[in-house]
């Protein structure tokens, strides 16, 4: 299937079903519950299978969720039954992926910052480290010389290739923050030396970015990896570079229902700049995060008031800042699709009309949507957030002290009614004051 015929996964009538069902069961309700997250966990499964199906099955593949795009513990550990691994960038990602069971052969450790005390825990335990920096090569030396780790180790590079359309997404810039820079003047044949001198670096890592980040530059980047682990190999004239990490980043389409790019595409891509990685040379590990969950998820709130000013009328739910932390702070870059609803979950029709749509933070720039045409809103209407599996609901931006939403997951049985699972309830007031008082 080329990046022209995407993979529909979740759409509007899914959607309905999963909304007319959450307030039918009173998982939304104007009072008791005027905000909850959803994600269709059929969706999920059909995501990470088309994921598995994109690489051939004689590959030794190894795809491991970037669990800073979901780190619900019950999410985690059904990504983990689907065949997932877990890539993680903190001690606290770390603890939810080794509790969430995943052996420590699937988990990945990226941080750019990982202290004595993390770096000694992933290399006792036998995670994969992908080292950042020569500083941290150095601290890796070290806790080697003691104790050699059954981990699989690598050096993340920067094959600086580029930024996309998103400055703050893109990882393989001239200047950016992450890995070796491959270009700059000694650092490649320092490599290569610093390979030469320790037979226990196996791997190369590279992550050109993720959204804004076109699929031929994300292509390049990885085969600027893969040429380098050839250049490694061929120097030292062993195969001691068998692992490459191509890291995550598939972009995801917010401006319809349609998952495009596909996994099918992005693997076209790959063949079509790095044929190496397909002939079973090297181990092969992916990162993806939001562009696994993103389609099969969905936020929604109730209307609690609207009013007008200035001409425009503005509708007030409790969906903001706190939920679409980044569509609220950079709009232009991380626009969001709304559905407007009547109270039993059902879609609003009528005329288009241009209305804010603001959350509930008590500051002005709380608009998850400016002048959006949609059927007007009124008070205890719904509104969904849509396209939200992944980042929003899991990463709370707790301004004003918002409790965090429940998140439920969905999924549909054989007779198509619609079971709702908590894949974490809604935060108390009660639980929320505890949680700030010393």
């Amino acid at each position: 299937m080329s990046e022209n015929r995407p993979i529909p996964l979740i759409g509007a009538e899914r959607r309905e079903l999963v909304l007319r069902a959450a307030v039918r069961q009173g998982l939304l309700h104007p009072e008791e519950a005027p905000l909850a997250a959803f994600l269709d966990l059929d969706a999920v499964a059909g995501t990470v299978a088309a994921l598995h199906a994109a690489f051939p099955a004689a590959l030794d593949v190894r795809h491991a969720f970037a669990a800073k795009a979901n780190p619900l513990g019950p999410v985690l550990r059904r990504l983990r039954a689907l065949g997932m691994g877990c890539e993680v960038a903190s001690p606290g990602e770390l603890a939810q992926a080794l509790a969430a069971g995943f052996p420590p052969e699937l988990i990945v450790l990226d941080s750019p910052a990982k202290t004595r005390r993390e770096l000694a825990l992933a290399l006792d335990l036998g995670v994969s480290v992908n080292i950042d920096n020569w500083q941290e090569l150095a601290r890796v030396d070290s806790f080697q010389a003691r104790r050699r780790s059954s981990s699989r180790i690598g050096v993340r590079i920067n094959p600086q290739v580029g930024g996309g359309r998103i400055a703050a997404m893109s990882t393989a810039t001239a200047t950016s923050k992450f890995g070796i820079p491959l270009a700059d003047t000694g650092n490649a044949a320092r490599l290569v030396e610093a390979f030469r001198a320790r037979p226990w670096l196996t791997e190369l890592h590279c992550h050109v970015g993720s959204q804004g980040i076109d699929l031929d530059l994300m292509a390049t980047g990885i085969a600027t990896t893969a040429a380098f682990a050839e250049r490694i190999n061929r120097e030292l004239g062993r195969r001691q570079v068998t692992g490459i990490d191509l890291g995550g980043g598939l972009p995801v389409n917010f401006a319809d229902d349609r998952t495009a790019p596909g996994w099918d595409a992005y693997a076209e891509r790959l063949r079509a700049h790095a044929p190496a990685l397909f002939d079973g040379r090297y181990r092969l590990t992916t990162e993806f995060g939001r562009s696994v969950l993103a389609k099969s998820g969905f936020i929604a709130s109730y209307v609690e008031y609207t009013k007008e000013a200035g001409g425009r009328p503005i509708a007030i739910g409790h969906a903001g800042a706190q939920v679409a932390t980044r569509t609220v702070f950079a709009p232009e870059s991380w626009p969001l699709r709304i559905s407007a609803h009547h109270p039993t979950g059902a879609p609003k029709h009528g005329a288009p009309v241009p209305q804010d749509v603001a959350g509930p933070c008590c500051f002005a720039g709380d608009l998850v949507a400016r002048a959006r045409p949609l059927p007007l809103l009124a008070p205890g209407d719904l509104y969904c957030l849509l396209d939200c599996g992944a980042y929003y609901p899991s990463n709370h931006f707790a301004y004003n002290s918002l409790p965090e939403p429940a998140v439920h997951g969905a999924s549909t049985d054989a007779s198509g009614t619609v079971r709702f699972e908590t894949l974490r309830p809604a935060q108390s007031v009660e639980d929320l004051v505890a949680r700030t008082d010393a």
